[in-house]
């Protein structure tokens, strides 16, 4: 082989590890001036964020850190969680960035598993992480960061996140990994029974997928990006490396809120954003809106999407992309790419198509749906079910500790979801259910999505949620929870239901109420599915 000589061998000159590490140099160097953090009366440019940086990144360096430490934080969307997002991969270090409504056992057992060396925490929820670093016995760095627009806490760890800076140096010198497969972040999955799966990722995969967000949403340089979407929640989805490499403005809420949003939309011309369905419905169904003239992209993902609230987004100047993903593949690997000729079609024909899932990520390698027995390819005909599967640089490296979930989660060269999805004749996959949520009523399947999205088409419907309810005739029949915007009975949506189901498929019972989410806007299935077993 000509091309195996001596003079073509890999060398520092043309061959380095793909990390996000890179991604900061560049932009502190090219655009110093331009605006990187908007926070209440925080305002930052690129030059005093990569400083704060390097200062944090040296600061923990001269207190042991280095590669494969495990350095844990607990806050919001604020400057300091977008620091350590940027700072502790420079030091080969992994950032474990935990849901701030977790409770003390489970951060517990997320410090021990991971082997946390370092705990930065929001003094809003030190109290809660104290608990779990005493229950922990373990004897870690603990760092409080207090920020000016939350509402306050006590100190209780060894110092403050000012405190840590000041120890750092500004002109701090890092580098990139020595292997772009090293772990760059640890993620717990969100899981409702047992202890939550710790989810590794590489240097790679980070760097592939924000690279994937520019490509796949067309994102032009210098976006103004308002965080609605949890900065811990697969890292943000790699929009605070997308972000960052853009030389974008990174504008923090530390919760959303509409008024908040619309006053982010006037007063800073938000270009880009990106949350699950019910931030959606907070935009669209909002009192005391506030005009904007500039348009904005929102990406949405969590559960499908509801296509009458995408129609009212898009009415709005607020144009919807549609992903899909998981933890496991770094959040959303799946995009429901839009086609030119859908321009053509009726708005609520647009909005249908675009409350699919879709297709890879143009950096993913492959997404299927596949037969689960015989891990076959399903016909491309919009009916026959199957199970989603992965392949490419945006699947995770595995779970940390776990070598037979991780074979079980791998079997035959993919990533098996436990989604369970069509996938129609343009090659588009759309989910039906969760493997687990899959209703079987008199030997038929039922797909709880497609119960709801008949649901959601009544006006007064906010929210809905169906799950299996016991039934002595066929096993399990459909019960729907409903959160309401107007005013309907309970006659009236099971009526209204009639239009778009098969006999077998429509609710036998709807329960009006608050229905219990996640912080990334999921609403719990299992806590309505035992409701239902303590009713039956």
């Amino acid at each position: 082989m000509i091309y195996e000589g001596p003079e073509l061998v890999r060398n520092a000159a043309n061959h380095t590890a793909l990390s996000p590490v890179s991604i900061l140099k560049r932009v502190e160097r090219v655009h110093p001036e331009l605006p990187a953090q908007i926070h209440g009366r925080i305002q930052r440019n690129w030059g005093e964020v990569a400083a704060r940086c390097k200062r944090l990144a040296s600061a923990l360096a001269k207190r042991g850190i280095g590669k494969g430490d495990t350095v844990s934080l607990i806050a919001p969307n604020i400057p300091e969680a977008l620091e350590c997002a940027l700072a502790v991969p420079m030091l080969g270090a992994v950032l474990n960035a935990n849901n701030t409504r977790l409770d003390a056992d489970t951060i517990t057992y997320i410090l021990e598993h991971g082997e946390a060396k370092v705990l930065l925490v929001d003094t809003e929820f030190s109290a809660m992480a104290a608990k779990a670093v005493a229950q922990s016995g373990l004897d870690l760095l603990f760092v409080d960061i207090e920020d000016n627009e939350g509402p306050g806490g006590e100190k209780i760890g060894n110092l403050t996140y000012d405190a840590l800076l000041a120890e750092g140096d500004p002109n701090f010198a890092y580098s990139l990994p020595d292997d772009e497969w090293d772990a760059l972040a640890l993620n717990y999955t969100s899981g409702t029974t047992g202890w939550p799966k710790g989810v590794v990722y590489s240097h790679r995969g980070a760097w592939t997928n924000a690279v994937n967000n520019v490509v796949t949403w067309e994102m032009p340089h210098h976006p103004v990006y308002l965080w609605t979407l949890p900065l811990f929640h697969c890292n943000g989805w790699f929009f605070p490396w997308t972000i960052t490499m853009l030389a974008g403005c990174h504008l923090f809420l530390r919760a959303p809120r509409a008024d908040a949003i619309y006053g982010a939309f006037a007063d800073h011309g938000v270009t880009h954003l990106c949350g699950a369905p019910i931030i959606m419905s907070m935009i669209s169904g909002a009192k005391g809106k506030r005009d904007f003239p500039q348009k904005i992209k929102m990406m949405t993902a969590a559960a499908p999407p509801p296509a009458s609230v995408i129609e009212k987004m898009e009415a709005m100047g607020i144009a919807i992309t549609h992903v899909y993903g998981l933890t496991e593949v770094y959040g959303p690997a799946v995009v429901c790419a839009e086609k030119p000729s859908w321009a053509e079609l009726l708005p609520e024909e647009q909005a249908i198509l675009k409350a699919r899932q879709g297709v890879a990520y143009e950096l993913e390698e492959d997404v299927l749906v596949l037969n689960s027995d015989t891990g076959k390819p399903v016909p491309w005909d919009g009916e026959t079910l199957g199970e989603i599967v992965f392949r490419g640089n945006i699947v995770m490296k595995g779970y940390l500790k776990a070598p037979e979930e991780t074979a079980k989660a791998f079997k035959d060269g993919w990533f098996w979801s436990g989604d369970i999805a069509v996938q129609h004749a343009d090659g588009y996959i759309e989910i039906r259910d969760r493997s687990k949520d899959i209703i079987i009523s008199g030997g038929e399947n039922i797909s709880s999505i497609e119960v709801e999205k008949a649901l959601y088409s009544h006006p007064a419907v906010s929210l809905v949620a169906v799950v299996a309810m016991p039934d002595e005739k066929w096993g399990e029949v459909p019960c729907a929870f409903v959160e309401l915007s107007g005013e309907a009975t309970e006659e009236e949506l099971l009526i209204h239901a009639k239009a778009g189901l098969a006999g077998y498929q429509r609710p036998k019972k709807v329960i009006f109420g608050e229905l219990p989410k996640t912080t990334t806007g999921k609403v719990r299935k299992n806590e309505l599915r035992d409701l239902v077993r303590q009713k039956s």
